[in-house]
């Protein structure tokens, strides 16, 4: 037995277009200040800026893709358009975290003198846009797609306040390792803001189970339903960020169809409202199937207990 159902959540396309003109234009004003002011630190803030356009980018095109129908050839539809864009945004994110490092320890070896009154003010002005920015994709940040680029956002945030922050140190201290000490932290912020993106999506694209969701688990549940024997070849996985999908074997007795129809019911109705799975394809039997006929798992914890008993 097969249940489909794709449910969509709309997702902002308007925010990410707003976000992806005051970005670009921010941009622009990083890096006239950043080689005016000789500022690393607005330097790497505007190498930063130019990844996020890209994600931005790379995020509004995976919304339109994933939202393509199912055809006969992508029988799941394009939701992992969205995953593929996250996961190349967090490596693009990883990949400008260490030339940051490297410039930082280059500049240090070697000081520049900076003007942090230029870097204040362009960081002021980051702070208010990037913040806007991270507000209106946070709305939408239920989707990893969505929330990579959310994540790029809010790290911008906090590392042009950062700015703002060196910029007042150096004008009052004078110490120009401020700068490249604060693109250290900057990259470090980046850096552990992608690893987790990479790992959600590296999971989804690997078809590994659903974050607190585990074939254990729902095998140990649904055998409490009653009419459920014995629940076996367990597989979960997740389509998009935020549909799963799930098949398995379940052992029910000897009765008649209308009888199992209310069994596969009770299950469907469980997993959508406890698991939020509605993609189900659940084969039922009455007999023991073997792995030659393709189970994982051939004897659930029923079948054992009954093995025991046999044996005793």
């Amino acid at each position: 037995m097969m249940k489909h159902t794709h449910p969509h959540t709309p997702v902002s396309t308007r925010a990410l277009r707003y976000s992806l003109a005051a970005t670009f234009a921010y941009v622009l004003v990083t890096l006239v200040a950043g080689i005016r002011a000789h500022s690393l630190a607005l330097l790497s803030e505007a190498g930063h800026n130019v990844t996020d356009l890209l994600a931005l980018l790379l995020s509004w095109v995976a919304v339109f893709i994933q939202t393509r129908p199912p055809s006969a050839t992508k029988t799941f539809g394009y939701h992992r358009a969205g995953v593929l864009a996250a996961f190349v945004n967090a490596l693009t994110l990883v990949a400008i975290s260490f030339y940051i490092f490297y410039e930082a320890l280059m500049r240090i070896r070697n000081p520049v003198n900076v003007h942090p009154k230029t870097m204040i003010w362009v960081a002021v002005v980051g702070v208010v846009m990037n913040g806007a920015i991270s507000w209106a994709l946070f709305r939408a940040s239920h989707d990893v797609n969505i929330r990579s680029a959310f994540v790029h956002q809010l790290g911008d945030t906090l590392s042009t306040a950062a700015v703002i922050v060196g910029g007042w140190a150096i004008l009052w201290t004078g110490q120009t390792w401020v700068d490249p000490a604060l693109s250290i932290g900057i990259s470090c912020l980046i850096l552990w803001s992608s690893f987790g993106i990479i790992r959600e999506t590296l999971n989804i694209l690997l078809e590994g189970a659903p974050r607190g969701l585990s074939a254990e688990h729902i095998t140990s549940v649904l055998t409490r339903i009653d009419g459920v024997r014995d629940v076996h070849d367990v597989h979960v996985w997740s389509i998009g960020s935020d549909t799963h999908a799930l098949a398995c074997h379940i052992r029910i007795d000897d009765i008649t169809m209308s009888e199992s129809q209310v069994i596969l019911r009770k299950v469907n109705e469980f997993l959508a409202s406890t698991c939020n799975i509605e993609h189900t394809t659940i084969q039922l039997e009455n007999e023991d199937c073997g792995v030659a006929h393709g189970c994982v798992i051939p004897i659930g914890a029923a079948r054992r207990q009954e093995q025991l008993k046999d044996s005793g």
